[in-house]
């Protein structure tokens, strides 16, 4: 599908993962370093061809199952905004892990960032955070409130997670888009950097009509052919890296990729 963001072709969203923020067992004490890779990660996906960037506390674990605290907002309002700065025309959206959707609509709404994503919207599953329960009901009042514009993209049986009772992907897909009100929706493999099978990508597409679907994990060059038809777009962190992760995004894989996009589309 095609029309994310308003595009003529399928959306590329890269990912900036922050450095760990202050309180974090991990952080290096500097928050200009944090800013300062984020900033060159936020450029290099830019120039590259991305349509949007969302930045998350990838940095931060051991991650909190729901709220963090205040300093961890605090990071991440600076960090988004640093990125907005040098994202140009780009779509900046949010991503407070593990699930702190009511944080990062916050962080919308001081920054100016158009989306954020929540990895548990609707039902309930079990991670290594303990078990982590959709509040979608609290979630789009507070919207209503505070960010009305702000656009919700929900994981359906999130990567890192094991779902909680017996609902099958495809209807909690639908269960997500409909009584959840999810703006779009994200389907992963089981962990970071596995894509989705590609017949869930159809079913799930089949299930929901023309709602928006991402590819939340795994997409690269060489699969985005086969995994994009059903797709209006992805999420795409691992595959744009240097070296693994961690390291700084390269601007060469970003070319790739989005030339490997434009060619599926």
């Amino acid at each position: 599908m095609t029309g994310f963001f308003g595009l003529e072709r399928k959306a590329l969203i890269g990912v900036v993962h922050l450095k760990p923020l202050p309180g974090a067992p991990r952080y290096g004490g500097s928050m200009a370093e944090v800013l300062e890779g984020a900033a060159l990660d936020a450029r290099r996906l830019s120039e590259g061809g991305a349509d949007a960037i969302i930045v998350e506390n990838f940095g931060d674990t051991p991650f909190f199952a729901g709220a963090v605290p205040s300093e961890t907002i605090a990071a991440m309002t600076l960090a988004v905004e640093h990125v907005r700065q040098g994202a140009g025309e780009l779509e900046v959206g949010v991503n407070v892990l593990r699930n702190d959707a009511r944080g990062a609509l916050g962080v919308c709404a001081a920054t100016g960032a158009s989306f954020l994503r929540v990895n548990v919207l609707c039902g309930a599953a079990a991670t290594d955070q303990g078990v982590i329960t959709g509040d979608a009901a609290a979630l789009l009042r507070e919207r209503a409130r505070v960010a009305p514009s702000v656009k919700i993209f929900a994981d359906v049986h999130v990567k890192h997670a094991t779902p909680i009772g017996e609902t099958s992907l495809v209807e909690s897909a639908a269960e997500t888009a409909g009584r959840g009100g999810a703006d779009a929706l994200i389907i992963t493999g089981s962990r970071t950097g596995s894509p989705p099978a590609e017949e869930e990508l159809d079913a799930v597409r089949e299930r929901v009509g023309d709602h928006p679907i991402l590819i939340g994990s795994g997409l690269d060059a060489q699969n985005a052919g086969a995994l994009l038809g059903a797709a209006s777009g992805a999420i795409v962190g691992s595959s744009l890296k240097e070296a693994g992760v961690h390291s700084p995004v390269d601007l060469e894989r970003v070319q790739r990729l989005r030339a490997a996009i434009d060619s599926a589309s």
